[in-house]
C-alpha cells in the first residue's frame, strides 16, 4: 500500500501500533542506528534522509499555541555542571598491631636436679653436726702416774658410767632417787677393745666390787680407785692388773643417762622380769617397752631387785648401751634433724673425755656399743671366781686369775676374737 502523501499541516507521522519487532525505522529519528530485529536478523540502517524542517502545526480552537521547539545549540537543555570530581582520599590502611614482645619462656622446673644438691648438703650436715657437738664436751684428766704398759696394735678405751650428782639439781636428784650422797663413784666400768685387724669388737665388764690392789692403797674394790683419785687412779689401776694400755677415757653421769634418753624419745628396752625396785624408783614389768629416761636409769642402776647383783647389772648396762646406739642410728633420728641435733649436743654436753681422747676414739667406743645390740660386738664380762669374795673391805668380787690372764693376752696381742672366751659369761667358775 502506498504511502500517504505528507502534508505540510501534518504532524509528526504516528508509527502504527504493533509489535516492536514489526515497528519500522524513521528516518528523521534514527541517524544511522541499527534496528534489532527480534527475530535474529540485524538489518543495516536506512540510508539517511534530508532533515526536514518541521512545519508549524495548526493551533486548534481552545488550545495554546505551543511554542516552537529550539534548535541549534541552545536546543539542548542546560545541565547542571558536574560536581568537581575530587580525587578520592588514599585508601587508609588498617594499622596492623604489632605483636607483642614475647616475655622470656620461664625455664622449665627439674627438681630432681636440685636431688645431688641436697644430699651433700644433707651429708654435711651429719658430718658437721657431731663435729660442732664434739667441740662442746668437757676434758677430764686420765693421765695416770708411773709406767704404762706397752702399746698395743689394738686400742682399748676406758667407759665409766658415774653416779656423781654434782650436776644435779635437788629437784632432778628427788626425781631420779640418786640421793644425796656426796664424792664420786662408779655405777659402771666397762673396757672397750677394738682390735686394729679382723675380728670382732669387745665390751668388757669389770665389776665395780671388783677386789684388786690399787697403787699406793692397798687391796680394795675397784670402785674404791675412782673414789680416791678420780679417773687418774683408775686408770693406773687397771692398767697394772690388766697389763693393757688404756688409749682413751669417757665418762658419763646420772644427769647424762637421763638426757640422752630423752633426746631421742625414749630408748626400747625388754625387761628380763619384773623390777620393783623403791630405792632405784622404778616399778617396771616384763616385756619390751620403751622407756624414758627416769625409768632408763632405774634399770641401769638396779641392783637389788636382781638376783645376780652387779653381775646382772652390768648385763643391763651393756644392753641399755646397745639400745642407745640403736635408737641413734635409726632414721627417726637421723633424717629429723632437730632430733639429730638435740641428740649429739645433749650427749656431747653429757659426756666427759680425757685429755688425749680425740673424736675418732669417741667413734670407736660408740660404733662398739652399737654392734652390741647386733652381735657384731662381744658383750663380755670379766671371768669370775667368787661373786661374794669376803674381804677387809667387805663381800666383793673375786677374778678368775687364770682366764682372766688369757683373756687380757688375748687383747693384747690383737687376736681375733669370734665368740666369747671361756668364762666371760658372768658365771663363777667351779674353782
Amino acid at each position: 500500500m502506498p504511502p500517504r502523501p505528507t502534508r505540510d499541516d501534518d504532524a509528526r507521522p504516528i508509527p502504527r501500533q504493533g509489535r516492536p519487532s514489526e515497528r519500522r525505522p524513521d528516518p528523521e529519528d534514527d541517524d544511522g542506528a541499527f534496528t534489532v530485529d527480534t527475530r535474529g536478523r540485524r538489518r543495516p540502517p536506512a540510508s539517511p534522509a534530508p532533515r526536514r524542517q518541521p512545519t508549524a502545526r495548526p493551533v486548534r480552537e481552545g488550545h495554546p499555541a505551543r511554542p516552537p521547539r529550539p534548535t541549534g545549540p541552545a536546543a539542548a537543555p542546560e545541565r547542571p555542571p558536574a560536581p568537581e570530581q575530587r580525587p578520592a582520599p588514599p585508601r587508609r590502611s588498617r594499622p596492623v598491631a604489632a605483636p607483642p614482645e614475647q616475655e622470656p619462656r620461664p625455664r622449665r622446673r627439674r627438681p630432681w636436679l636440685l636431688l645431688p644438691a641436697l644430699l651433700v648438703a644433707w651429708l654435711a650436715f651429719l658430718v658437721v653436726t657431731p663435729l660442732h657437738a664434739w667441740s662442746s664436751v668437757s676434758r677430764v684428766d686420765d693421765a695416770p702416774a708411773g709406767d704404762r704398759p706397752a702399746e698395743t696394735p689394738g686400742d682399748t678405751y676406758l667407759l665409766v658410767g658415774s653416779d656423781s650428782r654434782d650436776d644435779l639439781t635437788v629437784e632432778e636428784r628427788r626425781e631420779l632417787g640418786t640421793g644425796n650422797a656426796e664424792g664420786r663413784r662408779t655405777d659402771s666400768i666397762m673396757l672397750v677393745h677394738v682390735p686394729s685387724g679382723g675380728g670382732k669388737s669387745a665390751i668388757i665388764s669389770i665389776p665395780r666390787d671388783s677386789y684388786m690392789p690399787i697403787p699406793g692403797h692397798n687391796s680394795n674394790k675397784v670402785n674404791a680407785a675412782y673414789s680416791i683419785g678420780g679417773p687418774q687412779l683408775l686408770v693406773q689401776t687397771l692398767e697394772q692388773v690388766t697389763d693393757l694400755r688404756i688409749d682413751g677415757y669417757l665418762e658419763i653421769g646420772f644427769g647424762g643417762f637421763a638426757k640422752v634418753v630423752d633426746s631421742l624419745g625414749g630408748v626400747d628396752i625388754c625387761v628380763p622380769f619384773d623390777m620393783d625396785d623403791p630405792k632405784a624408783h622404778i616399778n617396771l614389768a616384763k616385756g619390751c617397752q620403751t622407756l624414758d629416761g627416769k625409768n632408763a636409769l632405774g634399770f641401769v642402776r638396779a641392783r637389788y631387785s636382781d638376783p645376780r647383783g652387779d653381775i646382772g647389772r652390768a648385763e643391763r648396762q651393756r644392753q641399755f648401751l646397745a639400745a642407745i646406739m640403736k635408737g641413734a642410728a635409726t632414721p627417726s633420728t637421723v633424717l629429723n634433724p632437730f632430733r639429730y641435733w638435740s641428740f649429739t649436743h645433749t650427749a656431747a654436753g653429757a659426756v666427759g673425755v680425757g685429755e688425749e681422747t680425740g673424736m675418732r676414739d669417741a667413734a670407736n667406743i660408740l660404733l662398739a656399743m652399737r654392734g652390741a645390740g647386733n652381735d657384731s660386738t662381744l658383750s663380755l664380762t670379766v671371768p669370775i671366781q667368787d661373786a661374794n669374795y669376803p674381804t677387809a673391805a667387805g663381800s666383793a668380787v673375786k677374778w678368775d686369775s687364770e682366764r682372766a690372764r688369757e683373756l687380757f693376752t688375748m687383747l693384747r696381742e690383737d687376736q681375733p676374737l669370734e665368740a666369747p672366751p671361756a668364762g666371760t659369761d658372768g658365771k663363777p667358775s667351779a674353782g
